[in-house]
């Protein structure tokens, strides 16, 4: 119930922003290096992506929210026995602060949806398997921004998993992202 009502706030508050800003659209898209943190077990990185569209609605010359909304492959891989992949829908909310004229940096709260979960085994002859992950995740997202020109801009973001995914044991998300974009 806590979850539904951080979002209709959140989703209130960006209605209540877009109304009273001319919107800037674009898309982005590109790599994400995860891993799930926590637990006794040793995990390596997947490299996986991220794509997804923005709006970018600015309120000075200085600040600016940004809401996006990615489809974001993340996951694990364990010592080449097994990858664990867990996609979501995510919704960013950042914060951006330009400190100079093209570069800025964001933070803000990520909620993630799960769309696709799975386990997959390395030898072949055992099937895949359904994880037992949470159908929400909360995440706080840390990043830079440099507008390459007018229209493309590259963009290094982090974001650090604050609910557990799992149970058993209690893990968490951990996402490293390099992104290219267009704004329109």
């Amino acid at each position: 119930m806590k979850k539904l009502i951080v979002l209709i706030i959140t989703f209130s508050s960006i209605i209540n922003i877009m109304q009273a800003q001319d919107p800037n659209f674009g898309i982005k898209g590109g790599l994400n290096i995860s891993n799930i943190t926590g637990g006794d077990v040793d995990r390596n990185n997947l490299f996986n992506f991220h794509i997804g569209g923005f709006a970018e609605f600015t309120l000075n010359e200085k600040l600016s929210i940004q809401p996006e909304l990615l489809y974001t492959k993340q996951g694990s891989e364990v010592e080449n026995t097994l990858k664990v992949k867990i996609d979501y829908l995510a919704i960013p909310v950042l914060a951006k602060y330009y400190l100079f004229d093209k570069f800025s940096v964001e933070a803000g709260p990520q909620f993630s949806f799960l769309v696709n979960d799975k386990i997959e085994f390395s030898d072949n002859t055992t099937p895949d398997a359904e994880t037992d992950a949470s159908s929400f995740d909360f995440g706080l997202n840390f990043g830079f921004e440099y507008d390459v020109t007018t229209h493309m801009f590259v963009q290094t973001r982090y974001n650090y998993g604050i609910t557990t995914i799992s149970e058993n044991p209690d893990v968490k998300n951990s996402v490293f992202q390099i992104a290219l974009g267009y704004k329109f």
